[in-house]
């Protein structure tokens, strides 16, 4: 992937509105490929003091939404899987790293896992739908 693309598309994530809120950096993209971080803080509580599941669904998706959509053409999220492996400590830094592992012209597959320092956290079988519809962002 060129730099310049790769530069629009941590420009983007660092303007979205659900990664400001819940910090969610992306670390890199490349096509098909995305790893994202972000900390576990007392805000991403469940009600048992662990991490809450939709934040850690959450950072799964931002890997997957910048994956998939990293061929020019805009991809929707049709099937999410989500297997919690292990809470995470707060105050770790959980990463997700997405991977496609396969794509025809109108459908593509990714697997994520979510990793803290030592432990896997989660993983993910997801499936997309492409659009075929240019990327608004890539063209400005």
């Amino acid at each position: 992937m060129e730099e310049n693309k790769k530069a629009k598309y941590f420009k983007k994530v660092q303007e979205e509105p659900l990664a400001r809120l819940l910090n969610i950096r992306l670390k890199g993209v490349d096509d098909g490929y995305a790893l994202c971080e972000m900390e576990f803080t007392d805000a991403m509580e469940n009600i048992y003091g662990n991490a809450h599941g939709g934040a850690i669904f959450s950072l799964i998706d931002e890997a997957f939404e910048i994956s998939s959509n990293s061929h020019d053409n805009i991809a929707v999220a049709l099937n999410m899987n989500v297997t919690y492996m292990k809470a995470p400590q707060k105050g770790s830094i959980l990463t997700a790293e997405s991977r496609e592992i396969n794509r025809t012209r109108r459908t593509a597959s990714y697997y994520i896992e979510v990793k803290d320092e030592e432990d896997l956290i989660a993983v993910c079988q997801a499936l997309v739908y492409v659009k075929g519809q240019a990327i608004p962002f890539l063209e400005e």
